[in-house]
């Protein structure tokens, strides 16, 4: 006797973890957010295949393009349920580096990754990317929400910004021109920013012990969740006004000091950083008391109150810091001997 054929069990993408149809109505959601955020460049509408921008009002345009994310930043923002900040700290990272180069942002796309979409953490986290670019005028134009189950911890996500600017070629901001005796003026930050959250997260313990972040500090006002959640500063709005004054930037961010100031120097020069220059931020000072790290092994992570640097001719040093009311001068630039260090922090 023929034994009858054994029907195999049929499967679904969402029983695989991936529901289309809800990431269909997410989708929508999102594009609401993007579409507020339109300029006069867009030409196409969030969905097509390709994002469509027009370049316009530029006589030798350049392009400046970055690409970041916001690193361990998001399981702090997951363990609290507060999301939004996140979305504006993309943007804000993405647009201060280009605007070392002395760039205006013309467009962003983002990348929203989880193992199962959550649609309310999705949609704060656009809100927040929606804000910011409109803030600075940039549009939202693409991006990608990527479900992909088994490859994040449930309930965490990832976030990376892709921008590109414009500028006159005559314009570019590249260093070049920096010499011994400029000043190097800095604009504080907000706060960590986006950077040195891996060992935020260590000192405190918070991913075994998330309660920590509930922890009220005196110095802070407020607990130490909303202290490290605090959004990335833009500088975009005060700095690009006074660009033709400023001969270099440099963005605070992973590599702290050490790491990021020598990007936009010439090889013959040092830059001469006086640590006494500004008050240091409570937060650092908790963080390194708590965690018992050394004074180099924070400058070399955190960007310990300073979050971006310009440097100009110190002819021009004290209107600019008249026309940016929370600047200081925090150091010179030098000539650079045989085998010195590129920045000297003293």
């Amino acid at each position: 006797m023929v034994k009858p054929i054994k029907k195999a069990s049929q499967h679904t993408y969402r029983e695989a973890g991936v529901d289309i149809d809800a990431n269909d109505r997410l989708k929508e959601i999102i594009c609401q957010h993007a579409r507020t955020t339109f300029t006069g460049g867009v030409v196409s509408d969030i969905g097509f295949f390709g994002s469509l921008f027009e370049l316009k009002g530029y006589k030798q345009p350049i392009l400046i393009s970055s690409a970041d994310g916001v690193g361990t930043k998001i399981r702090i923002a997951c363990a609290l349920g507060k999301h939004e900040g996140i979305g504006k700290d993309i943007v804000n990272h993405c647009v201060n580096d280009i605007l070392t180069c002395g760039a205006s942002p013309l467009f962003l796309l983002d990348y929203i990754a989880m193992s199962k979409m959550d649609a309310a953490v999705v949609a704060s986290v656009v809100k927040g990317i929606a804000e910011a670019c409109k803030d600075v005028g940039c549009a939202l134009i693409g991006g990608e929400t990527a479900e992909m189950p088994g490859t994040y911890p449930p309930g965490e996500y990832d976030l990376v910004g892709f921008i590109v600017g414009g500028i006159e070629k005559s314009q570019i901001k590249n260093g070049a021109s920096i010499v011994p005796g400029d000043v190097l003026i800095g604009l504080p930050s907000s706060g960590l920013h986006t950077n040195g959250y891996s060992l935020v997260r260590r000192v405190f313990n918070t991913d075994a012990n998330p309660s920590n972040l509930k922890r009220r500090y005196p110095q802070l006002g407020r607990t130490l969740g909303d202290a490290v959640l605090e959004p990335h500063r833009c500088y975009y709005r005060q700095v690009k006004p006074l660009l033709p004054k400023i001969k270099g930037l440099a963005h605070i961010t992973g590599g702290g000091f050490p790491g990021n100031l020598p990007r936009t120097l010439p090889k013959s020069v040092t830059a001469v950083v006086d640590k006494s220059s500004w008050e240091v931020p409570p937060l650092f000072k908790i963080i390194q008391r708590t965690g018992n790290i050394a004074e180099e092994e924070m400058y070399r992570v955190f960007n310990m109150g300073i979050g971006m640097i310009l440097i100009c001719d110190p002819a021009d040093s004290s209107r600019l810091t008249k026309k940016l009311h929370d600047a200081v001068v925090i150091g010179e630039i030098t000539k650079r001997k045989s085998n010195e260090e590129r920045i000297r922090i003293v």
